[in-house]
């Protein structure tokens, strides 16, 4: 009985790991979406923190003006911090979007061949039983005929 062999299954290998590669290429930016996360966490924390620093400074009583100048520049260096940070995040979550969409069409690519190679295998299957068949058909006549001549 022969083997099985799939002719296009280097073809087969590449794509899969084209698609191995792809998934590689979304976790890296899902890692990218999750710093930046954390990023705008401290930015938020830092900006709450530095509000309240201002309210305290612009209490009634002795007024430090050049450390409420201070903490408004900060609190202005913040905010545009955080308009860099929104923009990054459009840039990563239209990567990360670019990415799976990638991912997908390498996995449809290997599902079509590994269809293809279900398909073959069932029909090599099909035709060696088929084959097996006709040698025991073949191997009964003759012998059937062998009793006939005694």
């Amino acid at each position: 009985m022969a083997n099985f062999r799939f002719r296009l299954a280097t073809l087969l290998r590449l794509r899969e790991a084209t698609r191995d590669e792809r998934r590689g290429e979304l976790a890296q930016a899902y890692r990218a979406a999750t710093v930046l996360a954390e990023q705008e966490g401290r930015l938020a924390d830092e900006m709450r923190e530095t509000r309240q620093r201002i309210l305290d400074a612009s209490r009634p009583g002795e007024l430090d003006v050049d450390a409420l100048v201070a903490r408004h520049r900060h609190q202005l260096l913040l905010v545009a911090q955080r308009q860099l940070l929104d923009r990054q995040r459009q840039q990563v979550e239209a990567e990360i979007e670019l990415r799976r969409q990638r991912l997908l069409e390498a996995d449809r690519d290997v599902q079509v061949l590994d269809k293809l190679r279900q398909r073959k295998r069932e029909r090599f299957e099909y035709e060696e039983l088929r084959e097996e068949t006709k040698q025991l058909d073949e191997v009964a006549s003759r012998g059937g005929a062998r009793e006939e001549v005694k």
